[in-house]
């Protein structure tokens, strides 16, 4: 497999349509970017929680799973399961999160997400963050959406179980949910490791990027 590395990473812009999707989705690819870059920008938007004890336990966890970043979170009250109907207020949210950012690299659900919610805001995010490479990362949960991701990002097994951990300690309002176990993030993290010859990773949809061969 033949491996591509990224240039110097200083800010992220991340997409979320609930509390918990960027952790599950990213959460151990989180804690190797903020370890890696002291004071990386972490911007975050997530569309629904405001208001609620969710978007404190979002607050929580990202401050976990962004160690030493300098963290902007955003959390707006869009109902859950209702994303669809609010299509002027997320496009016009998102407008706005874009102009407050200049991020290097942008994480958001994919478009084959089967929650109308994760699907709107991954259609979405392209119209906004059109110079940027953008990784669609995926959601373990009920629906048989699972992707075929192109792009994988190797994690040591310590970061996917040191994830699984943090997940259960920062969302207590989850716990109670069939699929919201440590045994589940991890045997997802060592499916996509064997994908790409590592023991555990991380796994994203890449829908369009440019690269250059050759070197300068």
């Amino acid at each position: 497999m033949i491996e591509l590395s990224a240039a110097p990473v200083a800010e992220i812009a991340i997409l979320g349509a609930h509390c918990d999707d960027i952790a599950i989705g990213m959460g151990a690819t989180l804690l190797i970017l903020a370890r890696r870059t002291p004071g990386l920008r972490v911007r975050a938007l997530v569309l629904s929680g405001a208001g609620t004890p969710r978007a404190e336990e979002e607050l929580s966890a990202l401050r976990a799973f962004c160690p030493h970043a300098d963290l902007g979170l955003t959390v707006l009250d869009i109902p859950d399961g209702r994303a669809p109907a609010h299509w002027d207020r997320i496009k016009n949210a998102l407008n706005t999160f874009r102009g407050h950012t200049a991020p290097d690299l942008v994480f958001a659900p994919h478009r084959g997400d089967a929650h109308q919610d994760h699907r709107l805001l991954a259609e979405l995010a392209p119209t906004e963050f059109r110079d940027q490479l953008i990784l669609g990362y995926e959601i373990l949960k009920w629906e048989t959406d699972t992707p075929r991701p192109t792009v994988f990002h190797p994690v040591p097994t310590e970061v996917a179980e040191e994830k699984a951990r943090l997940l259960h300690k920062h969302y207590p309002s989850q716990a109670g949910r069939d699929w919201f176990d440590e045994q589940a993030f991890t045997g997802l993290s060592r499916l996509r490791g064997v994908q790409c010859r590592a023991q555990h990773a991380e796994a994203f949809v890449l829908e369009k990027a440019v690269i250059a061969l050759g070197g300068n």
